[in-house]
């Protein structure tokens, strides 16, 4: 089994969704399914899913102007998920944010 968890998704918007739905987001492997990401959370964090959102962002391109000319790159692809856990359970990870 691959790692499927990459990170936790620590931003203003997702700390805010956590403490008024019960929902946490993560960072996860391109590859993995939905079934997958819900084992590994509940094997990880000893809670209970009840639901999986996910969604695909795209690199986007950017450009950087130097002394030598212009760079064209672009920011890495990645797959977030939105966990919904069961109520009255926390993951403690975000708690202490």
């Amino acid at each position: 089994m691959h790692n499927i968890l990459v990170r936790p998704l620590i931003t203003e918007k997702m700390t805010n969704i956590s403490a008024v739905e019960n929902k946490y987001g993560f960072i996860v492997n391109p590859k993995a399914n939905k079934v997958e990401i819900a084992k590994a959370i509940e094997q990880k964090f000893n809670v209970h899913v009840t639901d999986i959102r996910t969604l695909r962002h795209k690199g986007k391109t950017k450009t950087q102007f130097r002394k030598s000319g212009r760079f064209v790159g672009k920011t890495s692809k990645y797959k977030k998920a939105i966990v919904t856990l069961k109520e009255g359970e926390t993951i403690e990870l975000f708690e202490q944010v």
